[in-house]
């Protein structure tokens, strides 16, 4: 209902507006000079532009749908504490241990071998580190003797079978 009385007051006074100026060149020629029927013509312009500028800004100021804000929710801390248990390190296993006892000599040896063999990539320095330990790990695993590594005894006959 509201609308529709704006919209009547609008075309009312836009009527009333026509009418003035359809009257201003009736009135007589000396009461009206041209300064005058200029200055009411551009008010009455003036009120007709500001009726329908706001006419347009009601129309324009429907409700305009705003999006709901997304919900943000915390992220949960998900680290997980490394396990430590004893013995994990590859220079605490028996494979180790049974090369470390090994001469320096002997243990270039074995290195040299499983980099013929296609197992070891590293330098031949005599060392036990990550690459030997990976190389003696996968060279048992293709000779199906995984299980001689879980014993010093075991590790000892497979380095002897590599050396003599």
């Amino acid at each position: 209902m509201l609308l529709s009385f704006n919209a009547a007051k609008t075309t009312l006074l836009a009527g009333l507006t026509a009418l003035s100026i359809a009257a201003v060149p009736a009135t007589p020629a000396l009461a009206w000079g041209d300064r005058e029927q200029g200055f009411v013509a551009g008010v009455a312009t003036a009120v007709i532009v500001d009726e329908i500028i706001k006419s347009r800004r009601a129309r324009m100021a429907a409700p305009v749908y705003v999006a709901p804000a997304p919900n943000f929710v915390e992220p949960r801390h998900s680290y997980v504490e490394p396990r430590r248990t004893v013995g994990t390190s590859i220079y605490s296993t028996p494979a180790a241990r049974a090369f470390q006892s090994y001469s320096l000599s002997e243990r270039k040896a074995i290195q040299r071998n499983l980099r013929a063999w296609g197992y070891y990539r590293g330098g031949i320095d005599g060392a036990f580190g990550p690459g030997t330990y990976n190389a003696i790990v996968a060279y048992a695993r293709d000779e199906g003797a995984s299980a001689s590594l879980r014993s010093t005894s075991g590790a000892y006959g497979l380095y002897d079978g590599m050396i003599y």
